[in-house]
């Protein structure tokens, strides 16, 4: 492909620059220029400046480029929401509950928090406080129930 006054201004300029930064000694930066300005195809010019820095490397002609505006007037982004865990939902529902139901939703209270936590832990969701005081509060309702139950049996064998 022939060359164009462009394409050796553009060689020219590369070897300005070896020149320039001590790449080129001046007999060597002369002789290449003269054969620079005579060149005639693209493979001329290139293997006068192949061992040379060719400068930056081009960038894509169409990069979309940030608008001039202040970011006052930018439209705000909105951050992502970050949804709660549903079983965590339910463990707290259920541990809520436990002194209404006399314990009957303590079991469900704990299972549904420890299945809430692994979920959370796995998935990076909210609720990771609902669902540790559904196990709680379903701990204590069953360690209450189990406390009733023991002084229960200890006085009915103390009766016999």
């Amino acid at each position: 492909m022939r060359a164009s006054h462009a394409d050796r201004e553009r060689a020219v300029d590369v070897l300005k620059a070896g020149f320039a930064e001590g790449r080129l000694q001046q007999p060597e930066y002369e002789q290449r220029l003269t054969r620079a300005y005579k060149a005639q195809t693209h493979a001329e010019l290139q293997m006068l400046v192949a061992d040379l820095p060719q400068g930056p490397v081009p960038q894509a002609q169409f990069v979309p480029q940030r608008p001039m505006v202040p970011a006052t007037f930018m439209p705000m982004q909105m951050p992502v929401p970050v949804m709660t865990n549903s079983s965590a939902t339910g463990a707290l529902v259920c541990g809520i509950m436990t002194p209404v139901t006399w314990g009957l939703t303590a079991i469900p209270a704990v299972i549904l928090g420890h299945k809430a936590r692994a979920e959370i832990r796995r998935s990076g969701e909210r609720g990771d406080g609902q669902a540790l005081t559904g196990l709680i509060l379903g701990w204590l309702a069953i360690g209450g129930w189990a406390l009733f139950l023991l002084v229960f049996i200890l006085s009915a064998a103390v009766n016999l």
